[in-house]
């Protein structure tokens, strides 16, 4: 088989990843690209995308160029795969997404004022809307993609549901809404009876007070969660020292692990 030579730069531009990527799917490319489809790379998406996620939390500018370089990968090998099949092209790609942000920045390329991103995110919801053909709330929240993290669904279906219209987006309403649901939990823990259910409503009603305060409730477990590992090595550390396991440790230093919060402000 004759080898590929591709051209030794000191810069590549898009160009060349998209050339490179239509030689490893080519007749003498490489073998594990050629069996490719969209079904089986499906997951790189996702994976990738978190890894640019985490790039940005550790505020590392250098892995974040990495990382994106990953994504940006995935883009075009899905765009060379439906361009091989006569759908569409990278090209196809730009423009779609071009045309989609003329559209809905009404406000920078047309006539429309806005005070503010609030009402600058009502009206992409909106345009957006208008542009997938939903003509109601239900359709706008069952377009939420369903394979999000739950908590980033739950973020997303809480949000256009207040910008539909829904009343009770106040502090005290999703506080009082919060407690309600804890308390229904604690009756269902007492008298029996299906509690996972009652733990997704009291997770819901979270992401509804996230969306009050505008917080990220994925970002708000991810930090819980991370907390908690770190508590869990100061315990596993402390009970080692002490000659025994995480599973000796005694009920006072195990209700401090799950009260972190009291101990980090």
């Amino acid at each position: 088989m004759e080898k590929e030579v591709y051209p030794k730069k000191d810069l590549y531009d898009i160009n060349d990843l998209l050339e490179i990527m239509k030689i490893l799917r080519g007749e003498n490319g490489c073998a594990w690209d050629r069996e490719q489809n969209h079904e089986s790379i499906r997951m790189n998406v996702l994976e990738e995308a978190y890894e640019v996620m985490e790039a940005i939390d550790a505020k590392d500018s250098e892995l974040l160029r990495e990382e994106l370089g990953d994504l940006l990968l995935q883009v075009v090998f899905h765009a060379q795969l439906e361009n091989e099949a006569d759908s569409f092209d990278f090209d196809g790609v730009c423009d779609g997404i071009c045309k989609k942000l003329i559209y809905r920045h009404p406000h920078v390329f047309g006539n429309i004022h806005v005070d503010g991103s609030d009402e600058v995110l009502k009206n992409w919801d909106s345009l957006k809307s208008r542009s997938k053909g939903q003509e109601t709330a239900l359709e706008r929240l069952t377009s939420v993609p369903k394979l999000l993290p739950a908590l980033m669904r739950g973020d997303k279906v809480i949000k256009r549901a207040v910008n539909s219209g829904l009343q009770g987006d106040t502090k005290e309403f999703a506080l009082r809404n919060l407690k309600e649901k804890v308390d229904r939990l604690e009756q269902i823990l007492s008298n029996g009876g299906e509690i996972e259910g009652k733990i997704g409503e009291v997770l819901l009603a979270c992401c509804n007070l996230s969306n009050i305060y505008k917080k990220d409730s994925e970002k708000s477990l991810t930090t819980a969660i991370n907390r908690f590992i770190m508590q869990f090595g100061d315990l596993e550390a402390k009970t080692t020292k002490k000659g025994a396991s995480v599973n000796q440790a005694s009920e006072e230093e195990i209700k401090e692990l799950f009260s972190a919060e009291d101990n980090n402000g």
